[in-house]
């Protein structure tokens, strides 16, 4: 199924200059710095701003995905029920606002951050200085969505698999830790005594 059958797209708001945040008023923003290495969004993070007459095609709410278009990662994110109010969704955000009847928002943007999809981008991107990903390849991304059981399914084991990774990871950490500690004690009982320490005795 191709993304753009799969859900509305629009561009992000596109800032004429740095956006300049408030403590009075304003809207949310989520601009591509607030989206974590890991791909979340956290609203308590995001700031305000002080602008006026926004199309409502701009804003995203829970249950919507964020699509980077530029930089090293085309990755995408969905907002979950933490996001409490609209946010104005600054370019180079994309908005995918998915039919709900067809594909899940977690799910949809699980698959468009495997390699199948990733390697799409990548042959929409080749040849340009900076990366972006054009409109057109995201419209024509093809997508397997299979029904709305499986896609939930899907991203239980998916959620679940990642957690053993971080899991086995702080295990190899610690290990390392531990052995590094039983090392030094070791080498520091086999390390000649000083004069001091045979005298003290």
């Amino acid at each position: 199924m191709r993304l753009a059958d799969a859900c509305t797209i629009h561009t992000g708001y596109t800032a004429r200059g740095r956006l300049e945040p408030t403590t009075v008023g304003g809207v949310l923003a989520i601009q591509l710095r607030d989206i974590s290495p890991d791909g979340l969004v956290d609203p308590e993070r995001l700031t305000r701003v002080q602008l006026e007459d926004l199309a409502d095609r701009y804003f995203v709410r829970a249950g919507d995905v964020v699509f980077r278009s530029r930089g090293e990662r085309n990755t995408a994110s969905a907002l979950d029920e933490r996001l409490r109010e609209p946010a104005l969704a600054v370019l180079p955000l994309m908005v995918l606002r998915p039919n709900r009847n067809v594909v899940t928002p977690a799910y949809l943007a699980w698959a468009i951050n495997q390699p199948p999809a990733q390697r799409h981008f990548d042959i929409a991107a080749r040849g340009t200085n900076i990366r972006m990903i054009p409109r057109s390849s995201l419209d024509d991304l093809e997508l397997d969505v299979p029904d709305i059981e499986t896609q939930e399914r899907i991203v239980v084991i998916d959620a679940l698999a990642e957690r053993e990774r971080e899991l086995t990871q702080l295990a190899a950490e610690t290990r390392r830790k531990m052995m590094s500690l039983i090392l030094v004690e070791r080498a520091s009982r086999m390390r000649p005594k000083t004069r001091q320490e045979r005298t003290s005795k």
